[in-house]
């Protein structure tokens, strides 16, 4: 007997209308579970959904080109019927907080387990992680907190978004220093000492790292380490990475589930191989390949790419789509692009097909619209394809939190889970996975835990490039607005009309975009390129939080000269008040 059952598309949380750049199967094709059955392009990053079961491919309902959102209908899948018993997507996911499940008896054996027992237990120690148990502990709260690496932080901290910074900051000195010969200053050809590069970025960490764990001292914060499975929906048990061996049972009234994301796998690249990175492994700077290839357009190889790049690689990229950063506003894109036609070589509309290592290098053909020759010999290859979250990792059956079959946990505006007691936050809960994000939505759950009405409601969510030029963004992008049927108006400032973006070098490859409601005058979104971009995007966000129109940017006196002003200034033109810009509004005389 078999079954044929439908394939959707995961939770993507904000993400609406997403590009679906790669259709990786065929009719009649034999899938195993796990296996990429399409690619869709966020704003963060290029992610595969996978098959939640193996069989056949009956049904392909969708194609490249198409928008496609969450719980859309992708594929059908012929399944042998002992496999069945594993519902479809549709039947397991379910609007928080409702259908409570009997949780499952545990097959765990405890027996000599040591316990702890706290009024929260916080799983995770990312910045959602710590940020909710230490507000849980400033509430009151006896709160424990459990982490798999030896210091707090999670990937952000100890591989991911810091140490990538440190990297980043690295590789801009250099490249300020090799630019700025025209202004009458030379500098030798730097030497790079790679295990002086790693110091300073592990030092980096470490202070982070070593303030984390004072403040758990300070807030009285108990801390195990090692991996959490659940048990039922008021006890965990945690199996040590510090001690061989050793478990720790943890009980609690209230959970926060906080377990992040990991890089995403696919099944024909060959990652035990050494030359096969992902970003941790990038993060390591042991070595600088003389040729390294970067899969994916997203975020996260972008600026990996950027800091190999600047310490002696010849970076490639290869990018199903027909932009980088699909999803991002398309004239800042299409400005960054310009600006790094002689630093990368990216390869769009077309992907890899096969890799293979040999003791001479990794060799990778190609398919697509810009594919080349035969197959092309690198020293090292980093898969930034997207990230995929950690929800079945947890032994969630035994609690009864329902997660899907991508490892996505369903919760409310108040991060609540199908199960009353048992919240979720972060990458775990879906896209945007943003750590900025998380703190908020950790906030949230630990004040509600403490008996406060809130509720997590953003009216933006900022996003962040840290590319040279950088890339930030927030609100509506211009298609978004489009696409929503809003009647609006673009107002853009170049940099090169700013006086300290000349003055610093930073003009040629500088704008700020502002997206009005034309008939509200209300702002909608905004987004910038150019030199630290990021640290401009504040004003946008709080602008958008705060239903700021035209007229309230223009009118707030912004200090000269700085690049603070191009958001004014852009505000300025939609207004019609722009003085260092020929006005279109002028009345005419």
């Amino acid at each position: 007997m078999s079954k044929v059952i439908d394939i959707l598309i995961p939770d993507l949380g904000a993400d609406n209308d997403v590009d679906l750049i790669d259709v990786m199967v065929s009719i009649g094709d034999k899938v195993e579970e796990e296996d990429g059955l399409i690619t869709l392009e966020t704003e963060k990053a290029s992610m595969d959904v996978p098959t939640t079961h193996g069989g056949i491919i009956k049904e392909i309902l969708v194609k490249v080109g198409d928008k496609v959102n969450s719980g859309d209908l992708i594929a059908r899948i012929e399944i042998e019927d002992e496999a069945s018993a594993t519902p479809a997507v549709e039947e397991k996911v379910q609007e928080a907080p409702k259908a409570k499940t009997e949780p499952a008896k545990t097959s765990t054996n405890t027996d000599g387990a040591g316990e702890v027992k706290g009024q929260v237990l916080v799983i995770g120690a990312g910045p959602g992680g710590y940020s909710a148990a230490f507000r849980c502990a400033d509430l009151g709260l006896d709160t424990v907190l459990v982490e798999r690496y030896p210091t707090l932080g999670g990937v952000c901290l100890n591989v991911g978004c810091i140490p990538s910074k440190a990297l980043l900051h690295v590789a801009k000195v250099m490249e300020e220093a090799e630019h700025i010969s025209h202004a009458g200053i030379k500098f030798s050809k730097p030497e790079i000492d790679l295990p002086g590069v790693a110091a300073y970025k592990s030092g980096v960490v470490k202070k982070l790292t070593d303030g984390l764990g004072a403040m758990a001292k300070m807030r009285k914060v108990t801390v195990v380490q090692g991996y959490a499975k659940f048990l039922d929906n008021n006890s965990v048990i945690v199996e040590h990475t510090d001690v061989e061996g050793k478990q720790t049972k943890v009980t609690f009234d209230n959970c926060i589930i906080a377990a992040g994301s990991q890089s995403s796998k696919m099944s024909f690249i060959p990652h035990e191989d050494p030359r096969i990175w992902d970003s941790t492994d990038a993060l390591e700077v042991k070595e600088v390949p003389k040729r390294l290839l970067v899969m994916g357009g997203g975020i996260i190889g972008l600026e990996m790419g950027t800091v190999y790049q600047k310490l002696g690689s010849q970076v490639d990229f290869v990018v199903r789509g027909k932009q980088l950063m699909s999803g991002t506003d398309a004239d800042i894109v299409k400005m960054y692009t310009k600006s790094n036609v002689k630093r990368f070589n990216v390869m769009f509309e077309t992907q890899a097909q096969s890799i293979i290592p040999k003791q001479d290098g990794v060799y990778v053909e190609f398919k697509g619209k810009n594919a080349p020759e035969g197959a092309v010999a690198y020293d090292a290859i980093l898969v930034a394809m997207g990230r995929s979250a950690n929800g079945n990792k947890l032994d969630l059956q035994n609690c009864g939190v329902n997660v899907d079959d991508y490892g996505i946990i369903k919760v409310d505006n108040q991060m609540r889970t199908n199960v009353p007691n048992i919240y979720a936050i972060g990458d775990i809960v879906g896209q945007p996975m943003l750590a900025h994000k998380a703190v908020h939505e950790g906030h949230v759950a630990a004040e509600v835990i403490a008996g406060e009405k809130v509720f997590f409601e953003p009216k933006q969510i900022p996003s962040i490039a840290y590319t040279f030029p950088e890339i930030a963004w927030a609100g509506m992008t211009e298609n978004e607005a489009k696409a929503a049927g809003v009647n609006y108006e673009v107002s853009t400032f170049p940099w090169s009309a700013s006086g300290r973006a000349l003055a610093s070098d930073v003009s040629s490859d500088g704008m700020t975009k502002l997206i009005f409601d034309k008939d509200t005058h209300q702002l909608i979104g905004g987004a910038l390129v150019g030199d630290n971009a990021g640290e401009l995007l504040g004003e946008i966000s709080l602008a958008l939080e705060m239903d700021c129109d035209a007229e309230d940017i223009a009118l707030t006196i912004h200090a000269h000269p700085t690049l603070h002003e191009s958001v004014g200034m852009a505000a300025e033109i939609f207004h019609g008040s722009i003085t260092d810009l020929p006005n279109a509004k002028a009345k005419k005389r």
